[in-house]
């Protein structure tokens, strides 16, 4: 069964403006919509690029978006920003309406947009509760028994009778999540908010959400730049770029189409160049690769390049693989299995590692480091994610979990 249908849905603004623009241009949207016509100003406009400069006053955040949400589904979208993220959430949250473009829903939607959302700073925590409860269309009955469970998860017992201006935005952000995941909603929307929170506080909204979508069947939609979080939460995923949908299908290739997928002239290389240093990092890159992608199967050979501004003797290399936890995946040293130290010269040069990571899909952190006569040179961790790539994404959700991408066998006597 559906939950959620978009057909065609568009959202266009006008830039430097409150409302639709100028009084000429609603009149002359009044005269084509009497007449049965086209909106004219549909017809014009640009893509919410914000790399570029745009010459015209009107701005398309999303364009002709198309997608079905099974009920039950967790779906991650993500994008950078600006792709229209929040704009969709919004549209779907019906807190505004399309320029263009329809949208189905299938039951109730409690939506965490921002923090406070639907909150009235004036009022209790605890009359917010039942005021958000209200607005869902549940009676006082469901929400009284809802009520202290509510309370139990956010955390804020103690303030429950306080107006909520005076809490911090973890404390809103608590509360807001447990009314939204608790009241009886058959789609819950979640936009970046979570961030405000604490980790251990995140990784309780993550558990709960996971509940919510395996042992209640409630449909949720979760924003977020955090690619470990998506992955943990959702199976399928939507990828927005500058307003149009890019790729929708499993969670490993709609990531991996984010890293991928625009492929920009500073990837790979260093931005910030230190200047008190002996030496530098400027780049890395997958040799035979135009991308930054791995496969788990194979022998790859990751090269980085290095500008020594003076000569370096008993240098020794390291090299160490994060996962998005910042657990370390693999380390390695330039001494090991018996390699020794060894003097470069002023100028450039290039290091490889040759290896093979038989790891789960995922994207996973650089840490590259150089030292000379026990003492660090230059340590560079990339903004520029490694994608490993894995044959077997399609079932790892439930087959290995952890790191390594090993089969076992299990015997019981």
């Amino acid at each position: 069964m559906l939950a959620l249908k978009a057909e065609n849905i568009s959202k266009q603004y006008r830039l430097g403006q409150v409302g639709t623009g100028t009084l000429s241009h609603d009149l002359n949207r009044f005269w084509h919509k009497i007449r049965g016509q086209e909106d004219p100003y549909l017809k014009i406009g640009e893509a919410n690029d914000r790399s570029i400069k745009g010459s015209s006053d009107y701005v398309w955040s999303l364009r002709d978006i198309n997608f079905e949400i099974e009920q039950g589904d967790a779906v991650g979208i993500i994008g950078r920003n600006g792709a229209g993220k929040s704009t969709l959430l919004k549209l779907l949250s019906k807190v505004t309406k399309p320029t263009t473009g329809k949208i189905y829903t299938n039951g109730r939607i409690a939506s965490l947009l921002e923090v406070g959302t639907g909150f009235h700073p004036e009022m209790t925590g605890r009359e917010n509760v039942f005021l958000n409860g209200a607005i869902l269309g549940m009676t006082r009955k469901e929400i009284t028994k809802k009520f202290d469970e509510i309370v139990d998860f956010s955390g804020v017992e103690r303030y429950i009778d306080t107006p909520v201006k005076r809490y911090s935005s973890g404390m809103y952000v608590r509360l807001a999540f447990a009314v939204a995941a608790h009241l009886e909603s058959e789609i819950l929307i979640v936009d970046e908010v979570l961030a405000v929170g604490d980790a251990e506080f995140q990784k309780k909204c993550l558990g709960k959400m996971g509940d919510v979508t395996k042992g209640e069947g409630r449909t949720i939609l979760f924003v977020s730049h955090n690619m470990a979080s998506i992955k943990a939460l959702c199976r399928t995923g939507i990828l927005l770029e500058s307003g149009s949908l890019k790729k929708a299908g499993s969670i490993n290739s709609v990531i991996d189409s984010y890293f991928l997928g625009k492929i920009n002239e500073t990837d790979g290389k260093r931005i910030h160049i230190p200047q008190d240093s002996k030496g530098y990092f400027k780049l890395w890159n997958i040799k035979g690769k135009e991308n930054f992608a791995m496969e788990s199967d194979e022998n790859e050979t990751i090269s980085f390049e290095f500008e020594a501004k003076e000569r370096l003797t008993n240098c020794e290399l390291g090299l160490v693989i994060r996962n998005n936890e910042g657990s370390i995946i693999l380390g390695s040293n330039s001494r090991d299995y018996g390699g020794d130290y060894f003097d470069i010269s002023e100028g450039s040069h290039k290091f490889s590692f040759d290896f093979m990571l038989p790891i789960i899909h995922g994207n996973y952190e650089i840490d590259i480091v150089i030292v000379s006569e026990n003492i660090i040179i230059d340590q560079w961790v990339s903004d520029t994610k490694l994608v490993v790539k894995n044959k077997f994404e399609s079932v790892l959700p439930e087959v290995w979990r952890g790191n390594l991408n090993v089969k076992t066998s299990f015997y019981h006597d």
